[in-house]
């Protein structure tokens, strides 16, 4: 009895010390309404378990190894201090005070760790607070579940006839049933119990599943392996509900519970707190791209076209496809969507007639994206329902890949691959209104009234397109100037949806197969060994470290940039209507160029977006409408990012010369086409 009133004494000091005391009566304030008369009174205090160590070891042992037991200890004193300070007059029991504690933090030692991959061997039974960190690959809708109940004993003799002397408090793990039911009989003279409904008080619960992160990899482009992940399931109760998303990884406090519903037993997790856990960019760029980034200080536009030119040396050889290589590195930089940033997607479709060639390409720059979904067309890209197995008795909302996907690259692959419907869902459903709707039927999931839910999709799409037997059974050859470029199955809303349409193609012809054929069969001869002496410099390390890098850095556009981009989409905008009749720039046609503009600007690994950013921004996106609508007074070649081979000697000077006067070109353009560009342009 001594070792009880010494904890309670320490339970009250340190509620003193710590403003619990002050918080417990501004939460007992609303409680007086008198039009609020309920049986059980909740109340959320936050405890720091360091603290309390330092103050009594034995109340924090109690914490984190006897959570009810402290929690009890915690209710006790509450009362008390409640009814000596007269906070709450219809407080009549210990047992109407319902506490939760609230831990602020575990020590970081691994018996206070629970890791997902190792889940659940050497875990046994338990009921002391772990942390974990996961991605929420499921949740259920928000329900009701009892917080707490009065019963009354049915002998009207007996004084537990009235009063709260039977109330009935949800515990962690514990289920429905145990806390309204009708086979509970009374202490002191065991007559049956019966409830008194109108003093059922009711909170919001909500069922979410975690998983390890790196169970992502088995969706990724990493070969498979033999292991085998397994989700857990967090019971999310009252102010946490809705604290986390679908595709997000949280750091999660819970305490594990073994869920009893026969005949089975499932192991379940009582959040106690829940917080966003954002990745973590190194802040390093390899010295081979230190070096690089140097020697190319003279020119805004070199340090990206080396990188560009050198990327995928694995798969294809230098200089082939480097606008496609560009825009890749473009997307990757962009995609990183934190708890509090807007999502840039760069979204992509690649044409080609070497489909092989450039999925291995997609699928290589997949690898090196913070994370990347690799969608296969028989699998589930939204969301799909199930029936909650955890008693819950409402849907379970399952992610699909471009959930998963959050903050980084959904691939789709081949196109031609799709049905005609999973393209017009994915056009008008995500890469237009960039969201996913859920239809749960309120009969099959036990509600009255159907539901409509919403997710954001926060993350980039990939696709490519076979247009060679398009060419064929139209039988035209494909005129970029004239905007006939074949689109092979995909439909024209489709491609105007992506924000970015590149042509796969090599000026070098014959010669660039040649090179593929040569890169092929090397590879096949001497795998692993390096094929091109100017790429063994920068590995894939050295690229994931730099993506990751670029990532991280927040850019400004600069007022030259800001005018540019203004002023073509301007011009843009009003030649292209007058020209051509049904096409229409779009206002999401400005988020591009900006989301490009400030792309570029990361990976050439500057915080401020120069009118140079801009420039090569205007050509992929001037490129990409080419190929969709034809061309208008502003022409510019087909790859006019990359007019040049990089491998001759002289060939980056040439570029610089050559992107120098396309930029002169753009500037002629915005002046003559786009209103009032003569106040901030000055005609030469």
């Amino acid at each position: 009895m001594g070792d009880i009133l010494s904890l309670k004494e320490s339970v009250l000091f340190y509620l003193d010390r710590s403003g619990g005391l002050l918080k417990l009566a501004e939460d007992c304030t609303p409680f007086n309404d008198p039009q609020q008369n309920e049986a059980v009174y909740r109340f959320r205090i936050s405890v720091n378990p360091s603290d309390v160590i330092e103050l009594d070891p034995i109340l924090g042992d109690c914490i984190l190894h006897e959570p009810l037991k402290a929690t009890a200890l915690f209710q006790s004193v509450c009362f008390l201090s409640i009814k000596t300070l007269n906070l709450i007059e219809r407080i009549h029991t210990e047992s109407q005070v319902n506490i939760i504690l609230k831990l602020t933090h575990l020590p970081p030692f691994p018996e206070y760790t629970l890791d997902l991959c190792a889940f659940p061997g050497g875990y046994g039974p338990m009921m002391r607070p772990v942390a974990m960190e996961g991605l929420v690959i499921a949740m259920t809708r928000i329900t009701k579940y009892t917080q707490g109940a009065r019963f009354l004993c049915t002998d009207d003799d007996c004084p537990c006839s009235t009063g709260f002397h039977h109330v009935r408090i949800h515990a962690p793990g514990a289920t429905e049933s145990a806390t309204v039911r009708n086979d509970f009989s009374c202490l002191i003279c065991s007559s049956p119990l019966k409830e008194d409904v109108k003093f059922r008080v009711l909170g919001d619960k909500q069922l979410v599943e975690l998983i390890h992160v790196k169970a992502l990899d088995s969706l990724s482009v990493w070969p498979q392996n033999s292991l085998r992940y397994q989700s857990v399931t967090l019971f999310l109760r009252d102010e946490l509900c809705n604290s986390m998303r679908i595709g997000r990884i949280y750091r999660v406090l819970g305490i594990p519970a073994h869920v009893h519903q026969w005949p089975n037993i499932i192991w379940s997790v009582e959040a106690n707190s829940v917080q966003p856990l954002e990745p973590v960019y190194p802040h390093k760029v390899s010295d081979n791209f230190q070096a690089l980034l140097t020697a190319t200080a003279c020119s805004p536009w070199r340090f990206s076209a080396v990188v560009a030119n050198s990327f995928g040396s694995s798969v294809v050889p230098p200089g082939l496809y480097n606008t496609l290589k560009l825009s890749l590195l473009l997307s990757l930089v962009q995609s990183r969507a934190d708890a509090t940033d807007i999502f840039h997607s760069l979204d992509l479709l690649a044409l080609t007639t070497d489909t092989l060639i450039i999925d291995r390409l997609m699928a290589h720059a997949l690898g090196l994206a913070g994370r990347g979904v690799r969608h296969q067309p028989s699998g589930e890209m939204f969301a799909s329902l199930s029936r909650d197995k955890h008693g819950a008795g409402t849907a379970n909302i399952h992610a699909g890949s471009a959930l998963l996907a959050t903050g980084g690259i959904c691939m789709l692959g081949d196109l031609g691959c799709y049905r005609r419907d999973k393209m017009d869902a994915v056009q008008s459903g995500v890469l237009e209104s960039r969201t996913v709707s859920v239809f749960i039927p309120g009969k099959k999931y036990g509600e009255d009234a159907d539901q409509q839910l919403s997710f954001p999709v926060q993350c980039s799409f990939w696709a490519l397109a076979d247009t060679m037997d398009a060419s064929r059974r139209s039988g035209r050859t494909e005129c970029i100037l004239l905007g006939t470029a074949e689109m092979g199955p995909v439909p024209a809303p489709l491609a105007e949806a992506f924000g970015l349409v590149i042509q796969c193609r090599d000026v070098r012809g014959e010669q660039a197969l040649l090179a593929q054929t040569f890169h092929t069969l090397r590879q096949a001869v001497q795998p692993g060994e390096p094929l091109y002496s100017s790429c063994t410099m920068y590995t894939t390390q050295d690229y994931r470290e730099l993506l990751a890098h670029a990532q991280a850095l927040q850019v400004e556009l600069s007022h030259g940039a800001a005018k540019m981009i203004h002023g073509y989409y301007m011009a843009s905008r009003r030649i292209r209507s007058d020209q051509c009749k049904g096409v229409k720039v779009s206002v999401a046609s400005i988020k591009l160029l900006i989301s490009l503009a400030e792309a570029h600007c990361k990976l050439c690994l500057r915080r401020t977006v120069l009118e140079e950013d801009a420039v090569v921004a205007v050509l992929l996106c001037e490129n990409s409408i080419t190929l969709r609508h034809g061309t208008s007074a502003l022409v510019i070649p087909p790859d006019a990012v990359f007019p040049f081979d990089l491998c001759e000697p002289d060939s980056l000077l040439r570029r610089d010369v050559t992107l120098e006067q396309l930029h002169q070109n753009i500037l002629h353009f915005i002046y003559a086409y786009a209103p009032g560009a003569d106040t901030y342009i000055t005609e030469e």
